[in-house]
């Protein structure tokens, strides 16, 4: 009898006992890992929401802004048009834009697509690279601050510049007559089974509809929320100028297509972009002739910097080298890595192959504060290189 009174007491005080108050936990940060080989793609990790707002849960092949792994599809692009015999890697840019690309350092010395992809033609980002719609990429070169004093172009001193991504793309767009985007369909995308666009031009309602928001650490919208996609104008345009693609003369300043880092692409997409550089000329996406000297010339491009880009080539990165002169560690085996970084908006992403060991990672992840440089562990951040640990075992454990 004494143990049921004791019991009936228990009960009625959890009974008028106030509830716990609920403690918030926000969800993790828009994240999407996938591993590839040469034949399969798989989704590894696959977390957090697409959009805070309407709290839809990202999907692994949601398009995402990928930052500057778009110079890397930039880089495809122009050897796809190697390959067509319509440009020349070792070639005077000049020759195809019909005015003279010069530093006002070296002007006797050519500027040539090589210099430009391996960052050696001594541009600087001090003075901005984004031209947009309405103004002229001419002037922007002739302008004596978008260079530095390194050396003439292909023996500069390497530094990191976006500003030559629009001269490339241009470039590329004088030497075929088409537009930057429709040229990356055409020679990239389609071909690859891709569904992706630049600044969202050519990505349809479906696609659109399915769009990562990239937010900053604070939570502020940095990039892609519902309403800064089409209709909205999503190229840069001057002031009085009308956001309109239709009189667009390819040729003038591909600045507007943010080949820098402006292609939007979901990471099982991007995975089959890894993928055709990991079969190296067996597929007939790129001759062998100018795959090669894209894998090649990450072993001549060293910088002499111990940082992040250690290793650069024709758009292409090379990491993980176990060089104790270099920054660069992400995976910590298995190396060399090569592909390619990225970071804007809040967002760190990348693209890595093995050759060695037939593997490779596609991935972004949101939410993220600026670099700060100064991290004892190195440019990729402890975010990183934990989920590529993350990643490496769940494909160590699989059978």
């Amino acid at each position: 009898m004494r143990g049921m009174i004791s019991r009936l007491v228990a009960a009625l005080t959890v009974l008028a006992a106030p509830a716990a108050a609920e403690v918030y936990v926000p969800p993790p940060p828009a994240t999407v890992v996938v591993g590839f080989d040469r034949e399969t793609i798989t989704p590894l990790i696959v977390e957090g929401q697409a959009n805070l707002e309407t709290e839809r849960p990202v999907e692994a092949n949601d398009p995402v802004r990928i930052a500057s792994i778009s110079k890397l599809v930039m880089s495809l692009t122009a050897l796809r048009l190697v390959d067509e015999g319509k440009v020349n890697l070792g070639r005077d840019v000049s020759d195809y834009l019909g005015w003279q690309v010069r530093s006002p350092y070296h002007p006797d010395a050519p500027v040539t697509l090589e210099h430009l992809l391996m960052h050696r033609a001594g541009l600087s980002d001090a003075g901005g690279y984004v031209i947009p719609l309405g103004e002229s990429l001419q002037a922007k070169f002739a302008d004596p601050a978008s260079w530095r004093d390194v050396g003439k172009p292909g023996e500069a001193a390497f530094e990191y510049a976006n500003l030559g991504s629009p001269l490339v793309a241009t470039v590329l767009e004088a030497a075929s007559g088409e537009r930057y985007d429709r040229l990356v369909e055409r020679l990239v995308f389609t071909p690859l089974g891709v569904k992706a666009c630049l600044n969202w031009i050519g990505c349809g309602p479906d696609v659109q509809a399915r769009a990562v928001t990239l937010y900053r650490h604070t939570g502020e919208v940095a990039a892609d929320a519902p309403e800064r996609l089409p209709p909205a104008c999503t190229i840069p345009v001057a002031e009085g100028q009308a956001c309109d693609l239709e009189a667009y003369v390819p040729g003038t300043n591909a600045s507007i297509f943010s080949p820098q880092g402006g292609v939007r692409i979901g990471m099982m997409d991007l995975a089959k972009i890894g993928q055709a550089q990991m079969q190296a000329g067996r597929t007939g996406f790129l001759k062998w002739e100018s795959l090669a000297p894209l894998m090649f010339s990450v072993f001549v491009g060293k910088t002499g910097k111990a940082e992040l880009f250690c290793r650069y080539g024709l758009g292409v990165q090379m990491i993980d080298m176990g060089d104790p002169s270099c920054d660069d560690t992400l995976f910590g085996t298995g190396g060399p890595w090569l592909g390619h970084s990225g970071e804007a908006y809040g967002l760190l992403s990348g693209l890595w192959f093995n050759n060695a060991s037939q593997r490779g990672f596609a991935y972004f992840t949101t939410q993220n504060p600026p670099p700060d440089g100064g991290e004892d562990t190195g440019n990729f951040t402890p975010r990183e290189k934990a989920l590529m640990a993350r990643a490496l075992g769940m494909v160590a454990t699989k059978p």
